[in-house]
């Protein structure tokens, strides 16, 4: 299953893999945060998120915010609920 080390991403059963912050950002948008909102939530620039973003597009073999969602909630990578655990962030 999980090679050491790699504990810390998200495995789905057909053994897509994304990381920690691929399955913050990707939460962000699920919640209706544009690329610069989840930029600003994460302390980081829209390029980075729009990067990560590119990534798990490629890694889930889809086209745009709306599959990503879908398919990474289908997998078991991201919440059905996007407001439950995606928030990784101190009040």
């Amino acid at each position: 299953m999980a090679m050491p080390g790699t504990s810390q991403n998200a495995v789905s059963r057909q053994g897509v893999r994304l990381t920690p912050t691929e399955i913050r950002v990707l939460s962000l948008i699920a919640q209706g945060f544009s690329s610069q909102d989840a930029a600003d939530n994460l302390v980081v620039s829209k390029r980075t998120v729009d990067f990560h973003l590119a990534n798990v597009y490629q890694k889930l073999q889809v086209r745009n915010r709306v599959q990503a969602i879908r398919s990474a909630s289908q997998l078991g990578l991201i919440p059905n609920d996007p407001m439950q655990g995606a928030s990784g962030n101190e009040a």
